[in-house]
């Protein structure tokens, strides 16, 4: 029987503000498992700390709640021990960005078969608006009242440039075309970054839905524009600020981690018989006694 968005929807409340960009990344996400026809039981999100990090517990999937800035190492180890699951990495821009950059970082040059969304609203919302990783050069928050003097990070370029072989752009209020990049993203063999513009309605009151609808530009309407062109997708990124939205930048000879591990078994390591055979058993014991 095919599944359908009401196999991937839970009981529970949901705790956003009205209005949330993050809830259309929800319905983006479970609108491309069903499309996908992956089973809940096939599925795995991983999330961090943070208003994104709830994104877990309203889909019908296994759900498992990390610590801050800790949801990629957990979802990488996930993923090769159990090769069956869809594993989803979700997050926040401060908890991705920011106390897990590191982790960030090593993910996308290790290529581990895993697609990332991060709920991009460029501030901290759980903690009632401070001044985030990806907050704008003079933006004025609870933490910067004199406005941010620091620098942007730009992790879609930080990501091309550490060798990851899928990066796109999405913007929660563009379900069709979020839909399709989510996709693509599961389909990904390796690491897939999906950084998503997730307005905070409540606390980011400068870069709303309607300031993303002035100021992106979408990659699929430009029929010039050549995905597999590294070089293009940096260029790009740099001419428009990292405003875009589509597929930023896909590289088609992309090889797993999982496939560059010599001997590595495509049957999870969790399916494997680990029974021991009684007398190997007995022989461990008896050298303790």
């Amino acid at each position: 029987m095919a599944v359908t968005m009401a196999d991937f929807r839970t009981s529970e409340k949901s705790w956003w503000c009205p209005g949330c960009g993050d809830f259309g990344v929800l319905a983006a996400l479970q609108k491309a498992l069903v499309e996908l026809g992956i089973e809940p039981e096939k599925v795995a999100v991983v999330s961090g700390i943070g208003c994104s990090g709830k994104i877990g517990n309203y889909i019908n999937s296994y759900n498992l709640h990390t610590v801050h800035g800790r949801a990629l190492a957990a979802a990488q180890g996930l993923k090769l021990a159990n090769r069956e699951l869809t594993v989803i990495a979700a997050g926040g821009d401060g908890d991705g960005f920011a106390i897990g950059m590191g982790h960030y970082m090593h993910a996308l040059r290790r290529n581990v078969d895993i697609t990332y969304i991060v709920m991009d609203n460029m501030i901290y919302g759980l903690t009632k608006g401070q001044t985030s990783p990806t907050s704008e050069h003079g933006f004025q928050t609870k933490s910067t009242p004199a406005g941010n003097v620091e620098r942007t990070v730009n992790q879609l370029q930080l990501a091309i440039a550490s060798g990851c072989g899928f990066v796109a752009n999405g913007f929660s209020a563009n379900q069709k075309q979020l839909v399709e990049i989510i996709k693509r993203a599961i389909q990904h063999p390796g690491f897939a970054l999906v950084n998503t513009y997730s307005p905070c309605v409540t606390f980011n009151k400068q870069n709303t839905f309607d300031f993303f609808k002035q100021h992106l530009t979408n990659l699929d309407e430009d029929p010039t524009y050549d995905r597999h062109d590294r070089f293009a997708a940096m260029k790009k990124l740099m001419e428009t600020e990292e405003l875009v939205t589509g597929i930023v930048y896909e590289d088609p000879n992309s090889v797993r981690y999982e496939d560059r591990v010599a001997g590595y078994p495509a049957e999870g390591i969790v399916n494997r018989d680990w029974s021991v055979d009684p007398a190997v058993w007995q022989k461990l014991v008896d050298q303790y006694k």
